[in-house]
């Protein structure tokens, strides 16, 4: 969300002994100079010695807040009404109902929304102001996925496939793309108990890809940017023939690099200080010469060489910093670290094949989900590919795919431990998709609880003061996102005033005014109006035209948090089609909203206006919030619970239009989402994937592909910090939030009455939170005489949160 500098800086000076590991913190190896004397030659083995040390110069643990509101994303302003009770006289009887499908359940679900040009009412926006530069192609272009540091601003910060990450790397004499894996003994843990923050080094370039040809101004573009990979390439100049080609493709079991006519030149910023030819493969075109080589700090990485002249790969150790190839060389380069020589034998039956992109397809059948993620190859069609896939795929794999697992793992830097598999495709099952999480709150394991009298006259007493409030003043905010949650907080007390309070006239009139005000947005008449952006291929606030600033509408003009905002309108959008069904035939109402769904949740690579799943990562099971901004840790996510709420959105849009194949998606990705969650962001104490100085903060805070942090770009309050994972409570809650990991975080934080002292704007979320877990409390709660309505924040209602506790059993 927005913008604050908060720096933790730790500078470590050392020496450091060959023969021990590199210590924790290190930010990055200085060369000095380098005597190194070659002590045998091809073939055998080759050595290098050197009488310097790297250097370790520190790490930086900043919290980059740029693109980010630094403001909490709740508030209790004085909230003003239209007048003292809401008419209901003139209102029409609402009909509530879902469509008939409007067509059957694809084979695969990730069908069209649509391919035609956005509705007119979104104009052209003006030249968007983070230009579209070292991108080859056109089209949509992905915004928000993991190699976005490679093609924005200085192109010197990293990308992170899992478990390595490359970074491009220059001297005043050379240019190449620098290899890291990083093992938890290297990971930087702030002091506390638990660690508030762990950070992973970056900068140790283990293994640095060059060449001969690529000096000082060497250039680097990227092509086919897709889901899961693109292609990086490096040229000696701009404008010039490309000399190496590298895949980056998320789990790749090797670091390719593919050279075109050029000598291919290996570094260190940990230096070499052996070179060992182990094999050469037989014979024929799919020959493989394999290497292994030594890095002073102890660690051992396997190099494949792949030439259609299998003569032509002779590789000399030049010195303790370079190992260099023959001239024109064409053909392909890998490197893999190796924890052990017994599992060798997993890279030596894969190497020489590499992937080269990546697809998802899905289906549905029932409450059954299953999801394939397939990646094309290069390099021999016999070998089969080495991918790593994460805890949550391996958790789900279908038993084919359990059978290509292999017994070699490697350490994430956030994500736990990657395991092997020796297979082009990985298939995943989710069997207890959410198919029955509507409207209604309700246990997660039990069915939904039916108000009682009491509850019912509570609800509809809440109601009439909340939907008597200015409904237009609170949705013309200049904020896209603040008008979304306005928007969806109304429709939340709608539904509970008709559904669980049974005014179904007072409904009604809330109904009316929610149509009225929803139109506005639908004529883009409001404050900051959404464009089409032409440059990136979006739906972007106008806000950073109006003001010239890229942080601003929480950096949604620069693709920040669009799931997060656009959410809150498709859920309000789905009220209003369930009331009456007829709002979809007026105007372009539907294909508004659908234009947004296309914008943070197309489904499909063929839309010519949008780029495929801009938001949810099908790698790593949930969404990177970080839009066009370079970072030094990568992209990240402040709030899983907008997360799940924009696929609950979503979902409840597909029921309401009768478009069951989005539906079905909607299902599947919160059944993904919530076992990544679980895996990874909300942490019980049987976590086995976080480090467990970390997993006593629960929720964990800001997660970015290299670090996790236990704050918030708006403060480090437990309120803040838990609260961010919890809002808005909707169904969808129980469903992703497990009993005992609620309990488990009141325990910590909250309970003995520690919740009465958190500030006021977030305790009735922490208090409607705690229903998944203790209802009852939670009940009493919010009905006590001295509750306070100042505790709730200004996109929350006491209505929705007493029909939401009461559907969990608290009335």
């Amino acid at each position: 969300m927005k913008t604050l500098t908060l720096e933790k800086v730790v500078i470590f000076s050392a020496l450091i002994h060959p023969s021990f590991a590199l210590p924790n913190f290190i930010k990055g190896l200085l060369y000095l100079q380098d005597p190194a004397t070659i002590t045998s030659s091809i073939p055998g083995i080759q050595t290098a010695s050197t009488d310097i040390q790297p250097s370790p110069v520190g790490i930086n643990t900043a919290l980059n807040t740029t693109g980010h509101i630094t403001l909490a994303p709740v508030t209790t302003t004085a909230i003003n009404t239209l007048q003292s009770v809401l008419p209901t006289a003139l209102t029409t009887p609402l009909i509530p109902s879902f469509p008939s499908p409007l067509a059957r359940l694809s084979p695969n679900i990730l069908v069209p929304i649509a391919t035609t040009a956005p509705p007119p009412q979104f104009q052209n926006a003006p030249k968007h102001p983070v230009p579209r530069s070292n991108i080859q192609g056109s089209g949509p272009l992905q915004t928000n996925k993991f190699y976005g540091n490679f093609y924005l601003g200085s192109q010197s910060n990293s990308l992170w496939t899992h478990p390595y990450s490359l970074a491009k790397t220059c001297t005043t004499s050379s240019c190449g793309i620098a290899v890291s894996h990083i093992e938890r003994s290297q990971t930087a843990f702030a002091a506390g108990n638990p660690a508030p923050y762990f950070v992973n080094p970056i900068g140790i370039h283990s293994i640095v890809f060059g060449a001969a040809e690529l000096g000082a101004g060497t250039s680097m573009t990227l092509s086919e940017l897709d889901e899961f990979s693109a292609n990086v390439h490096l040229a000696p100049t701009v404008g010039a023939a490309q000399v190496l080609t590298m895949p980056v493709v998320q789990g790749m079991g090797f670091v390719t690099g593919v050279y075109s006519s050029a000598q291919p030149v290996l570094m260190s910023g940990v230096f070499f200080s052996n070179l060992t030819l182990v094999s050469t493969d037989g014979g024929g075109a799919d020959r493989v010469v394999k290497w292994r080589i030594g890095l002073l700090d102890g660690t051992s990485w396997l190099l494949y060489v792949r030439t259609d002249n299998p003569t032509n790969a002779p590789f000399l150790l030049q010195d303790s910093k370079t190992i260099i190839g023959p001239l024109g060389f064409s053909g392909t380069v890998q490197v893999a670290k190796c924890a052990s020589t017994g599992m060798e034998q997993f890279y030596d039956s894969a190497a020489g094949a590499y992937a080269t992109g990546g697809s998802v397809s899905a289906s549905a059948d029932g409450d059954v989900g299953t999801y394939t993620i397939s990646w094309t190859k290069g390099g021999p069609a016999s070998r089969r590919l080495l991918m790593f896939a994460l805890p949550h795929h391996v958790e789900s794999f279908d038993a084919a795919t359990r059978a290509a697992l292999t017994g070699l793992q490697m350490q994430t830097t956030t994500k736990g431990m990657a395991t092997a598999v020796l297979a082009e495709t990985i298939t995943m099952v989710e069997d207890h998709m959410p198919v029955d999480v509507l409207y209604d709150a309700a246990p997660a394991n039990g069915a939904l609880k039916v108000a009682s009298a009491a509850a019912q006259t509570a609800i509809v007493r809440a109601a009439s003061i909340e939907l008597a409030e200015d409904i237009f003043e609170q949705t013309n905010m200049n904020s896209t996102y603040w008008n979304g949650k306005a928007l969806a907080k109304f429709a939340m007390i709608i539904y509970a005033t008709y559904a669980k309070g049974g005014d179904h006239d007072l409904a009604a009139a809330g109904l009316k005014n929610l149509t009225t005000a929803f139109a506005y947005f639908v004529d883009n008449t409001r404050q900051y109006p959404l464009l089409y952006d032409n440059d990136w291929k979006g739906i972007i606030s106008s806000a950073v035209f109006a003001t010239g600033d890229t942080g601003a509408d929480y950096g949604n003009s620069l693709y920040n948090d669009h799931h997060f905002h656009y959410g809150y309108f498709v859920y309000a959008a789905s009220v209003l089609a369930y009331f009456d069904p007829l709002w979809l035939t007026k105007g372009t109402n539907k294909v508004w909203v659908d234009t947004l769904v296309r914008d943070y949740a197309n489904p499909v690579t063929t839309d010519p206006y949008f780029p495929f799943s801009r938001m949810f990562d099908w790698y790593h099971g949930h969404s990177w919030a970080q839009g066009l901004y370079e970072s030094a840790d990568g992209k990240n996510e402040e709030s899983t619970s907008e997360d799940v709420f924009s696929l609950y959105a979503m979902k409840l849009w597909g029921k309401t239009t009768g478009d069951e194949n989005m539906e079905a998606r909607g299902n599947l990705q919160l059944a993904v989402l919530r076992r990544s969650l679980q895996n990874y962001f909300l942490m019980e104490s049987s976590n086995k994937n976080q480090p467990p100085q970390f997993i006593g903060n629960k929720a964990c805070g800001i997660m970015f592909e290299n670090k996790i942090d236990h704050t918030t770009y708006f403060g480090a309050k437990p309120e803040y910090v838990e609260g961010i994972h919890m809002l808005p409570l909707s169904p969808a809650s129980p469903y992703t939030r497990s009993q005992a990991f609620v309990s488990e975080e009141w325990q910590t934080y909250f309970s003995d009455g520690r919740a009465q002292n958190t500030d006021v704007a977030w305790r009735s979320i922490l208090y409607a939170n705690l229903a998944i877990a203790d209802p009852r409390a939670s009940w009493l709660y919010f009905t006590s005489p001295s509750f306070d309505m100042a505790s709730l924040d200004s996109g929350a209602s006491l209505t929705w949160y007493l029909a939401f506790v009461a559907g969990l059993g608290g009335s």
